[in-house]
């Protein structure tokens, strides 16, 4: 039934014509609704509690996080768990890595976008960046790119030179192993990696042939082909990504389904949390106030309420139900309860996309016309080809460029993302769509390539991982339903712009790749992954922090946080890995505030 599925799909999409392909995306999302897979057994069960129940804790999100937290919370047989989500489940599509921008365009993401931004977001749609939240079990572990990449160990020592006790790389790395399945050979007997914990982490089955280039490209640069979760950042390396078996490993795959018959643990989906019921006088959070299939619910807490909503979501949570800046509050029409900084201090990684690198040989590249083709599924189907890539990419590469002084040498403040393709090659509008590219941008931009050359192209996307520029979330209105305004103010800091622009160049100028006669694609650009940090973790004395290093909100009672929204600083990753590790740990200082037994570190 899945290959018949797969083989409709990849001939269907070959012969629609391009003012068809405008609609591929609404296509795709009706064809695969319903799904064959989403009856298996393998998905969690569906729970609607009743008006006014009670559970010993409440968390509030079923994404990268909070899966974690259901999972290790209900260990302990004599809790009562509720998990609120407000997406649903997964489907077969979600699984296949490299069409991650895809499901970034469909019901699975909350469709946030940024505020007119003035030094970035160019010739995008509306000046603005979209933004992919998950809004489905397993949060943004199901639109992500896969790539299951730390950070530096220095950016978590720096965590604890904030005043954040016990968040030093020493005391974090054992529950970044203890989540961990490493399933690559040579990784096995390393001191970095973990084995069998639930997440899966991986290679894709499938190598690009541009993989060899980039490996060579980097040892005549001075460069090792190493760990990027190791002993040392600085250096190439092929994506590890989190993959089961050529599959995507979400959290909820990874951390619900093989729990999902615990009795102790009550997964309610379609559940959109709209406030918290917090008491004014005593501070303590004692409920959640949602709504499912159009019915306004409550469900309280005996013990604590857990947000797991992320950046965007649990920060707006917090706002809505009295948590915030309360000159904001006011101004929305909210009752302050307690004034915090919820929303300051928001930081994302920069990336630019539009580069396309021009090989003279054919196969060397993957576009989507070949990651649609009936070969490249029926590899798929047996956990193997293109379709296997984590969101297109084949390589990474960390460097220290010289706009860091402030940084050790052995700190990126860059990463260079090797595309297996590139955007000249998005024939069906998939990347562009995510992206918010126009139209009018691609054709000036690339209208001029043959459409051989197209598929010959692949992209070196920069990656800024160190941002100095610092954003803003704050409501729109008191209505949940009206999504925030979120101000990401990148490049305000003018470094943050001379980093970018350095880096991919000198890889393309290397013998390895100049053998393919590669060249740049050098139309003037018209006009020119892993947002955190709103909910920031730091001790009571800190003006700027929302929790304690333990994650508790201040000055609240019975009410945590634990996701990418209380970093401090964003670490040079990918954010999924650490966004699980701060999920591990929260859950041992739940269990240790509460009394019970924690996750003996080794």
């Amino acid at each position: 039934m899945q290959w018949t599925l797969i083989l409709t799909i990849s001939l269907s999409v070959i012969s629609l014509t391009t003012s068809q392909t405008n609609n591929i995306f609404d296509f795709w999302t009706d064809l695969f609704r319903p799904l064959p897979h989403a009856k298996k057994e393998g998905f969690v069960p569906d729970y609607t509690p009743k008006n006014n129940q009670k559970f010993d804790f409440i968390i509030v999100g079923a994404g990268s996080a909070g899966c974690v937290l259901a999972n290790r919370l209900s260990e302990i047989s004599d809790w009562n768990v509720l998990l609120l989500e407000a997406g649903g489940n997964e489907n077969f599509f979600s699984d296949i890595p490299i069409f991650a921008p895809f499901i970034s365009i469909t019901p699975m993401n909350w469709d946030y976008s940024s505020e007119p931004e003035k030094r970035a977001c160019k010739d995008l749609r509306g000046n603005v960046c979209y933004m992919p939240r998950g809004k489905v079990l397993g949060g943004s572990s199901v639109l992500n790119f896969l790539i299951y990449q730390r950070g530096h160990p220095e950016d978590y020592d720096d965590w604890e030179d904030m005043g954040n006790e016990g968040w030093s790389y020493k005391d974090v790395l054992p529950y970044f192993k203890k989540s961990e399945n490493i399933r690559i050979p040579e990784l096995y007997n390393s001191s970095f990696h973990g084995k069998g914990g639930y997440l899966d982490i991986d290679y894709a089955s499938y190598s690009s042939p541009l993989e060899t280039a980039f490996k060579d490209a980097g040892q005549e640069l001075g460069y090792t082909w190493n760990d990027p979760n190791g002993e040392n950042l600085i250096g190439f390396s092929k994506p590890q990504a989190t993959i089961r078996n050529g599959r995507r490993c979400s959290s909820s795959k990874a951390f619900l389904e093989p729990i999902r018959y615990r009795k102790n643990l009550k997964v309610s989906k379609y559940s959109t949390a709209k406030k918290l019921l917090i008491d004014p006088l005593s501070k303590i959070a004692y409920g959640v106030e949602f709504t499912k299939k159009s019915k306004r619910l409550r469900v309280y807490a005996r013990n604590e309420i857990i947000l797991a909503a992320g950046t965007v979501g649990s920060a707006q949570l917090l706002m809505l139900s009295g948590i915030g800046p309360a000159d904001h509050l006011n101004e929305i029409g909210i009752e302050p309860i307690i004034n915090l900084p919820v929303g300051y201090n928001l930081q994302d990684h920069v990336t630019f996309s539009g580069n396309a690198f021009i090989v003279n040989e054919t196969g060397l590249c993957v576009s989507d016309m070949i990651a649609a083709s009936p070969m490249s599924a029926a590899a798929y189907l047996a956990g193997h080809g293109p379709l296997t890539i984590p969101g297109g990419a084949a390589g990474l590469a960390f460097s220290h460029t010289k706009y860091s002084n402030d940084l050790s040498d052995s700190r990126p403040d860059i990463e260079i993302v090797m595309g297996a393709g590139s955007l000249a090659g998005d024939f069906l509008g998939i990347i562009r769509s995510l992206l918010g590219v126009t139209d009018e941008f691609y054709l000036k931009v690339y209208g001029s390539l043959p459409i051989q050359k197209r598929q010959q192209s692949f992209a070196l996307n920069p990656v800024l991982i160190r941002p100095r520029s610092i954003g803003r979330l704050t409501l729109r209105s008191s209505n949940f339903d009206e999504h925030p305004k979120i101000q990401p103010n990148y490049f305000d800091n003018s470094n943050d712009m001379k980093i970018i622009i350095e880096g991919a160049q000198k890889i393309i100028n290397t013998k390895s790749f100049q053998k393919y006669d590669t060249k740049l694609h050098d139309v003037p650009f018209p006009g020119c992954e892993d947002l955190v940090g709103t909910c920031k973790m730091g001790p009571a004395d800190d003006p700027t922090a929302v929790v304690s290093p333990r994650l508790q909100v201040h000055g609240a009672k019975g009410l945590r946080i634990a996701d990418a929204s209380i970093m401090p600083r964003i670490p040079a990753s990918h954010t999924h890995a650490p966004v699980v590790m701060i999920a591990e740990k929260a859950a041992d200082m739940i269990k240790e505030d509460w009394d019970k037994p924690i996750f003996k570190i080794s």
